[in-house]
């Protein structure tokens, strides 16, 4: 007699743990890493790791001079208006590369070209043309954090569903209306992923150009804190900066969730 199939395993991903479940583990694991900070404070040289409560003290010493409350402001205006215009011309071109084939394909192979070059290398360029203003910075960030987007964009509207639109095409649907109501939703994940990684990489620029100007901004105090070894002082403009990492990966959650109501 034959015996009975074992039956297939499922995944099992759990219910949702809630949000005061999450922000309860985000908070003990950051007090876990407090206390490897501290370890590691206690058995490196101080000169290299400063403790958690130097660390306190010098972003209190830093807020009451005013320097790091400047400088946070100086960079997150230069990273916003970056990233604000890379945002500005990614979206709109990815979208126009993606909906007429032949200016998708004309220009695609000169914007993966730019994208596979280290955008570190124009850097120099940039600051010959524009000088150690804020334009430069701008542009610096704005060429870091174009691209992902560009391309992201472009690859969602191309990656519609084509069984979905010739549904659509079946019940007398027009191409307006098709791109509205299925190519853009369908988009948009793409858009997202690149929204998130031209954060994360105009983020970095932000920081890279201020080192190479090293005249404002929370760069520039990392270029004069590293140089000048306070390292207490450093750490404390690292945090600032993993700060702004922070508040901008949870706007863009925020932005996620809206975007993901509208595609219903």
């Amino acid at each position: 007699m034959s015996q009975p199939a074992p039956k297939a395993m499922a995944v099992q991903h759990g219910e949702d743990p809630g949000p005061w479940l999450v922000a309860a583990t985000r908070i003990g694991f950051l007090a876990l890493l407090i206390v490897l900070w501290w370890i590691a404070s206690v058995n490196v040289a101080r000169n290299i790791i400063p403790s958690p409560w130097a660390t306190l003290l010098a972003a209190g010493g830093l807020l009451q001079e005013g320097r790091l409350q400047t400088a946070f402001i100086d960079s997150v205006s230069i990273y916003l208006s970056g990233y604000g215009l890379a945002i500005l011309c990614a979206i709109p071109l990815g979208v126009a590369m993606g909906a007429f084939n032949l200016f998708g394909r004309t220009l695609e192979i000169y914007v993966y070209a730019l994208s596979a070059t280290p955008r570190v290398a124009f850097i120099p360029l940039i600051i010959v043309l524009l000088g150690l203003g804020s334009e430069a910075k701008v542009f610096i960030v704005f060429l870091g954090a174009v691209m992902p987007i560009l391309i992201n964009t472009y690859a969602g509207v191309r990656q519609s569903d084509p069984e979905l639109i010739e549904m659509a095409r079946s019940v007398g649907a027009g191409r307006f209306r098709i791109f509205t109501r299925i190519v853009l939703p369908g988009a948009v994940p793409y858009v997202i992923v690149g929204l998130r990684l031209g954060a994360t990489i105009g983020l970095i620029n932000t920081v890279v150009a201020e080192l190479y100007t090293a005249v404002r901004g929370l760069g520039g105090l990392l270029a004069v804190y590293g140089n000048t070894f306070r390292m207490a002082e450093y750490f404390v403009i690292v945090l600032s900066l993993a700060v702004i990492g922070v508040i901008v990966t949870e706007g863009l959650r925020f932005v996620e969730l809206r975007l993901a109501k509208w595609r219903r």
